[in-house]
């Protein structure tokens, strides 16, 4: 109901999909929600990959603003990584930012926050005196779908997040740290860059 029958269409993910970096050619050709978004984009994959096939100027991936959902968005980001880098290389891929909190502070408006830190922003510099009537949401499907529409599908209100790769090197060991067997590796990944995040749009730097 959110959607723009007209330029839109969504693909229903169904929970976490295959982590592709270790997987075997086998299951990722038998995964049937990897077949389904390959179908859907129409370009095939790997060395069957054909740009002059895409039907979409934009893929964009939308998943729930929580670690479950970035959890979700870094398989897919590593599938398209793997086995469709062009979609990155040509500019079109993107994660949407719905946002975590809604915020209404009476006569000064209702705002939209995708992180505590925006909330926290947001609450500091109004000059609201009362006390503000704040929902978390828990996923995207409890938005209402007007809400939905205007934070996170409508073209002229979304903010989208561009995915992009400048160091091919590091961004290869990146998804092998990541992504790969070595938990070990993944753990010092993650103490390396904890302090690390983006908000607010723009691109997404692999």
């Amino acid at each position: 109901m959110a959607r723009d029958r007209v330029i839109q269409a969504v693909l229903p993910i169904r929970g976490k999909i295959l982590n592709v970096e270790n997987a075997t050619a086998e299951k990722l050709t038998n995964n049937n929600e990897i077949k389904a978004l390959t179908i859907s984009i129409g370009t095939g994959i790997g060395k069957d990959f054909d740009y002059s096939k895409l039907r979409y100027g934009k893929v964009i991936i939308m998943t729930d603003a929580d670690v479950d959902g970035a959890h979700i968005s870094a398989l897919l980001l590593t599938f398209f990584y793997r086995y469709m880098p062009k979609l990155i290389e040509k500019g079109h891929l993107y994660l949407a930012q719905p946002p975590l909190y809604k915020i209404e502070l009476g006569k000064e408006g209702m705002f939209f926050a995708n992180d505590d830190l925006e909330k926290d922003k947001i609450l500091s510099r109004t000059k609201w005196r009362g006390k503000p009537e704040i929902q978390r949401y828990k996923g995207l499907a409890e938005m209402p779908n007007t809400t939905l529409k205007v934070t996170t599908m409508d073209p002229t209100s979304r903010t989208l997040l561009r995915i992009t790769r400048r160091d091919i090197d590091a961004t290869n060991l990146a998804f092998t740290r990541l992504m790969g067997k070595d938990a070990s590796a993944r753990y010092e990944f993650i103490k390396e860059n904890s302090e690390a995040f983006v908000s607010g749009g723009g691109e997404l730097d692999l």
